[in-house]
């Protein structure tokens, strides 16, 4: 047969990252839309899509886990904040209803013209409900959309001289269907939902509801509510923060840590077995079967893998430790098999081809940081630089973020000189999720079909008997693979 079995490539002195192989084709029998990419995230925690988003500040808050839990995947909320401040993120979540906007953009009837175009620049939309003090906590007064201020010359005009205040609105407990029928028969774009002391609990928007009017691959608990996940640290006063995260019904807990395979981890994983046997917890980082085995035998119900590959982590430059990606998936994931515990593939995923060769090396999962940095649900606000539309994108180990307590997962707290392990940076505009998951699905479906697989146990079966073949690349090969000799291009995503 051509190529080599994984085996063959990875028992070898060298390492190697993602780029280094290459998958060789199989035979197609099969459409792409019989590619099923259901998997698992952990023992007992099913999803769609093989996507989890990291649980960094700028990538992973309520925002972003919604929409990942919607689309097929689960979002990984940071602790970067308060104990207060995630678990807020969590209920966000589990309240949201699909359809139905929970935490509304509201503003004063003091506020301008101005401001609602700056909302509308940064978020996109311009439907705005006014209370009498610009929070949820005030009773409800009016509206302003695009038709109030089209023709409004003087921007500086206050909201309460244009707003709309004869509204169309429904009472807290409408069902999605009902409050459809509202939007249609009354002819408005925008519904508010509110209680009985005319607070405003929710918005719906025509615009929201035909984008989410039915999402029948949504990663959902036995509740019928989204899924999401939350990080604490190794540090004993985050069982505080674990007790809160429970209670308020978190479905998964990531312990993160740079380095995995350490006392402080290992304590917290038996704690959190001994206290809340149910609960699904994914130990890491880690890159070794030796580090793996010790975690699963712990209790591990999945393991992240990767020490050092994602784009903004220094963490193999600057501390000479870590391991290449592609050959720390491949061995760890073989050994977390026979305790059939799924693994998740942390960092080093720039391109459909990448989620591919994690996938195709054992992983259950992608997780996902700078792909996923510049979408709308990512936290933060877009700016221009050069022509170019950005977020910013920080490691968690970075100066900037270990000020704000990245530095717990690094065993830094207490030291009064940090060594940075990662930089800060900007990601180039990706859109929304809405649209780019389905997006990297697609394209994930298309790589599955091209080595003749139809989901991931067969692609799996096939890493284990040898029909999943591969190739080692040359530095010419890499470079002849991608873009080359062309006077000018233009590379999408999407």
């Amino acid at each position: 047969m051509d190529g080599f079995k994984a085996e063959e490539i990875f028992n070898q002195l060298t390492g190697y990252t993602y780029n280094d192989i290459i998958l060789l084709p199989g035979f197609i029998d099969f459409d792409v839309q019989q590619v099923n990419l259901e998997t698992r995230l952990t023992k007992n925690i099913k999803l769609q899509l093989p996507f989890v988003s990291s649980p960094m500040d700028t990538v992973t808050e309520t925002d972003m886990a919604v929409h990942m839990a919607l689309l097929g995947g689960i979002g990984i909320l940071h602790y970067n904040n308060t104990i207060e401040d995630q678990v807020e993120m969590v209920r966000g979540v589990k309240r949201y209803e699909n359809g139905f906007i929970t935490d509304p953009v509201v503003l004063s009837p003091e506020h301008t013209i101005d401001d609602v175009l700056d909302i509308k620049k940064k978020k996109g939309f311009s439907g705005i409900p006014i209370t009498e003090n610009g929070t949820l906590e005030s009773r409800l007064i009016g509206i302003v959309t695009t038709r109030d201020i089209d023709f409004e010359k003087d921007k500086s005009k206050k909201l309460q001289a244009v707003m709309t205040t004869n509204l169309i609105t429904a009472n807290e407990g409408v069902t999605l269907s009902e409050a459809n029928d509202i939007l249609r028969k009354k002819k408005v774009g925008k519904l508010p939902i509110i209680d009985q002391n005319g607070l405003l609990k929710m918005l719906m928007s025509r615009t929201d509801l035909k984008k989410n009017r039915d999402f029948p691959h949504a990663t959902k608990s036995e509740k019928k509510q989204l899924r999401v996940g939350a990080a604490i640290s190794t540090h004993d006063q985050d069982k505080e923060r674990l007790a809160e995260l429970v209670a308020n019904n978190v479905d998964v807990i990531v312990i993160d840590s740079a380095q995995g395979y350490n006392v402080y981890q290992i304590n917290m994983l038996q704690y959190i077995k001994k206290t809340y046997p149910a609960l699904q917890v994914i130990a890491g980082n880690v890159v070794t079967k030796e580090q793996a085995e010790a975690l699963i035998k712990e209790g591990a119900d999945a393991l992240r893998i990767g020490m050092g590959p994602g784009s903004i982590c220094t963490t193999q430059e600057t501390m000479a430790t870590g391991r290449p990606q592609a050959t720390a998936v491949y061995h760890t994931a073989k050994i977390a098999k026979k305790y059939d515990v799924p693994v998740i593939a942390d960092g080093g995923i720039s391109t459909i081809g990448h989620i591919m060769k994690a996938l195709s090396l054992g992983a259950g999962t992608v997780m996902m940081g700078s792909l996923l940095a510049g979408t709308s649900e990512s936290p933060g606000d877009y700016y221009y630089k050069d022509g170019v539309r950005l977020k910013k994108y920080r490691g968690m180990a970075s100066i900037e973020a270990m000020k704000e307590g990245g530095e717990k997962r690094y065993f830094a707290t207490e030291e009064s000189i940090k060594v940075a392990q990662g930089v800060s940076g900007t990601v180039i505009d990706r859109g929304s999720l809405l649209n780019f998951i389905p997006y990297l699905a697609q394209g994930v479906r298309h790589a599955f079909q091209d080595t003749g697989f139809r989901d991931l146990k067969a692609l799996h079966a096939g890493l284990d008997n040898g029909k999943l073949r591969m190739q080692i690349r040359s530095f010419s090969s890499i470079r002849e693979g991608g873009v080359h000799d062309l006077y000018q291009f233009e590379k999408h995503m999407i």
